[in-house]
């Protein structure tokens, strides 16, 4: 916890892999059936690799993804497996595969209660994370769900400043699991909260957090007494 007393934030902005959806328990099926159809398909003629190459890239741009897990991948290889990543999640989402993380429906709910505005940044793609949000029955809390691949920028911090412009807010706090999630809400002035109970990332991963959790509940914890 933050030695200091954290703001009553005007809105909570939230990454979703590793922070509202726990990705392992969709991805090891899809990462499968993925690399089964690029064989299928004679474009991949290895062993497929480790679900966990894929799970360490996540909170990456889905581009930058399969330079690191097809590091030899021609581009034609990379577009494809970026056209079969989400047509295979959008099917194992419907299917009600991928699950959320604990107590994340009713502390989403408790917030918004409290008058705060909830909001997606991801640096996935639209689809991917509509359907996360819809299938899940969470999409009514959320004012916004922005994803790189909506808005087609090179940088979370450069999503997160789209969407602090385009609503007006001037306090919030960033959510998130990922590095690239700290440099968003820092680069934007922003309070972080890491999430510290995801199942992958490195060991220093949230260091500039101003408080790092371990349940999703704690969010409600840290919310002053006086807002």
């Amino acid at each position: 916890m933050a030695d200091r007393q954290l703001s009553f934030p005007e809105a909570v902005i939230f990454d979703m892999d590793g922070t509202l959806f726990q990705t392992e328990t969709l991805l090891t099926v899809v990462h499968d059936r993925l690399f089964q159809q690029l064989r299928e398909e004679g474009l991949y003629t290895k062993e497929t690799p480790p679900v966990e190459a894929l799970l360490s890239c996540l909170g990456m741009l889905l581009k930058d993804i399969w330079f690191r897990v097809i590091p030899d991948g021609t581009p034609e290889v990379h577009q494809r497996a970026d056209e079969l990543m989400l047509e295979l999640e959008l099917e194992e989402i419907a299917a009600s595969r991928g699950n959320l993380y604990p107590y994340v429906p009713e502390t989403l709910k408790a917030l918004k209660d409290k008058g705060i505005k909830l909001f997606v940044a991801s640096n996935g793609l639209q689809d991917y994370v509509e359907a996360i949000a819809l299938h899940r029955t969470i999409d009514k809390l959320f004012d916004g769900l922005y994803t790189a691949g909506g808005r087609s920028t090179a940088t979370k911090v450069e999503l997160v400043r789209i969407l602090l412009e385009e609503h007006g807010i001037k306090s919030a706090w960033m959510v998130g699991d990922r590095s690239s999630d700290v440099e968003a809400g820092k680069g934007n002035g922003l309070e972080v909260i890491g999430c510290g109970y995801a199942a992958f990332g490195k060991p220093d991963e949230l260091e500039g957090s101003d408080v790092i959790i371990t349940d999703f509940r704690e969010l409600l914890d840290l919310l002053p007494k006086q807002g």
